[in-house]
């Protein structure tokens, strides 16, 4: 892996206070004040944390386990083009991000910037979903975690599935105490053993495809058989657009630790475009070489059981006669699920805090103590997390399976927003007589690229709702066997929980809003009066000595691969 520079900084160092800087021709001298948001948080992660918590967002049990089944569902080239729609999505939001976290890396991330560019209420509705969205996944992790393990277990095992979860707990506990420093080094070790991961499935794809090793050249053959390219008609491919959309959720997490970059000006935009062009190489060249390889009748990728043993990436390694495969694969999908806690459990416990310091839950969960740690919050975070596992293992768990629907869509939500926020940002940037040559990053392809993008975001969004709403089930009529009502209640079930994971995010994301703009009275920021200065980082001279591009050209090229 590539060594990225770090900067020549005290591990201790802090946000500084009323600093001055120049702005605009000079003449005029500015104070930005840190956001009481950011008030005892540690700049304790570096670059290579960075890019790395920015990749481990993207790469994950979406793609190492589940994969499969797109090909299977909408052919290669419905997968290949879902992939490469969603992706365009991502690099769009993600653009967005990095030009505002760069320059305002807040602890609330996008969540904060409603409050500054549209109507607090904006703010306090998408800090709310964010955070209900993380505190669900948590959980969620946790329950699929406990089936990873099973794989190794016999199966007349009495191993009881709720230890592994509670062991998991009980470290990121452990991790989140140590502070940030600590969890941007695990994720920084965890998102190399997934590109290694990927790599080697990269060229045994290329040897296998070609040949070179298993004894069959496939070529473009899989693309020529019968449901390929493309397969099931336009349901088929929404169905593997919205699935898609789903494995890249968790992109957005750089906006979150950049209010803990150690120097935002050149960690956030390297981490958002390194993203960029990992999600053009890693996933799209990944599932492209799957999509040559098997064919999509093969019953092994739908693998509706989620086991490494028939995992896309095990099915390849097969071909190549690599030994141990499925065991291989399952350690990577185990850390990915531990990677992904460890992730969701940060970003949960820092969307507290910047409710607590907004006034919109009880301020002591915002107490941060001397290594940074919003402690309270962790417990806060570990209790939920508690509690859910209780109703997965020792109750029913329907309820929470009911929720944990909503998530899809939240997602949705958080994406879109941050494009439509981004125009409305630059729409107060220009209001205000501000160059955009004034912004420490400037998002490429704007405006057209958001535009692209909210038409993509849009689209999925639509494609969600009419998949939820299609192919009610019907009933079997009076004199329908137990059996057969059996079966139509658990169709029922799915199809309800299907519409409420559609449309009640939604519902519950216009109540949260209307609610705290009706008790509260907000209006429509001016776009003149826009706060775009409080919690700015300003950058010392070691900072902008920092920003200069260091060592020869080809590394620093190579950087952006590895």
């Amino acid at each position: 892996m590539g060594k990225y520079d770090d900067d020549n900084y005290d591990d201790n160092d802090t946000y500084e206070l009323n600093q001055m800087a120049n702005h605009g021709n000079g003449s005029q001298q500015n104070v930005f004040l840190m956001d009481a948001t950011q008030d005892g948080l540690k700049r304790d992660l570096r670059l290579r944390h960075m890019v790395m918590i920015a990749i481990s967002g993207t790469i994950g049990t979406g793609l190492f386990l589940t994969s499969g089944s797109t090909i299977a569902t909408s052919g290669p080239g419905g997968a290949l083009l879902a992939y490469t729609l969603i992706g365009i999505w991502i690099v769009f939001v993600l653009q967005a991000v990095g030009e505002i976290s760069t320059l305002l890396p807040l602890p609330g991330a996008f969540t904060a910037w409603g409050g500054r560019v549209f109507d607090e209420a904006f703010s306090f509705q998408m800090n709310w979903m964010y955070t209900i969205n993380w505190a669900l996944t948590v959980p969620a992790q946790l329950s699929g975690s406990a089936l990873i393990v099973s794989f190794w277990l016999p199966d007349d095992t009495t191993f009881p599935p709720w230890v592994v979860p509670l062991i998991i707990i009980v470290l990121m506990v452990i991790i989140n105490i140590a502070g940030v420093k600590t969890y941007g080094e695990l994720e920084y070790w965890f998102s190399i053993l997934k590109i290694v991961t990927i790599i080697i499935f990269i060229v045994c794809g290329i040897l296998v495809d070609s040949g070179a090793v298993g004894g069959h050249s496939y070529g473009v053959e899989n693309w020529k058989i019968k449901g390929a390219p493309f397969k099931g008609g336009f349901v088929s491919f929404i169905t593997t657009l919205i699935s898609v959309a789903y494995a890249y959720g968790g992109a957005e997490i750089s906006a979150v630790t950049a209010a803990e970059s150690r120097n935002p000006h050149k960690h956030v935009p390297w981490a958002v475009n390194t993203v960029m062009i990992r999600i053009a190489f890693f996933y799209i060249t990944s599932i492209f070489l799957l999509g040559l390889i098997v064919a999509n009748d093969d019953p092994l990728l739908v693998n509706t059981d989620r086991s490494a043993a028939r995992a896309p990436f095990t099915i390849v390694f097969v071909k190549a006669g690599i030994s141990g495969a499925a065991n291989f694969m399952n350690a990577v999908v185990f850390t990915s699920v531990f990677s992904a806690i460890n992730s969701q459990f940060y970003v949960t416990t820092r969307m507290l805090l910047s409710l607590s310091r907004n006034g919109w839950i009880h301020k002591s969960i915002g107490y941060i103590n001397s290594r940074g740690v919003p402690v309270v919050a962790v417990a806060v975070v570990t209790a939920v997390s508690c509690l859910s596992l209780i109703t997965i293992f020792v109750g029913s768990g329907v309820v929470f399976q009911w929720f944990v629907s909503i998530i899809g869509s939240i997602t949705f939500q958080g994406w879109l927003y941050i494009i439509l926020l981004h125009f409305r940002f630059r729409y107060c940037w220009k209001a205000q007589g501000r160059a955009v040559s004034d912004l420490p990053y400037v998002a490429w392809g704007y405006p057209y690229g958001n535009i692209l993008g909210a038409v993509i975001g849009c689209c999925c969004i639509i494609c969600n709702w009419y998949l939820s709403i299609i192919n009610p089930p019907q009933h079997p009529g009076a004199g329908a066997s137990e059996e057969m009502m059996t079966a139509y209640n658990s169709r029922r079930d799915a199809y309800i929980q299907g519409i409420l994971g559609a449309w009640f995010p939604w519902f519950m994301s216009a109540a949260l809003f209307f609610a705290y703009k009706y008790i509260h009275g907000t209006k429509l920021i001016n776009a003149v009066d826009a706060d775009l200065d409080t919690g700015r980082f300003i950058p010392s001279e070691s900072d902008k000595e920092d920003l200069r591009p260091h060592g020869p050209r080809w590394k620093r090229i190579l950087k952006m691969f590895v």
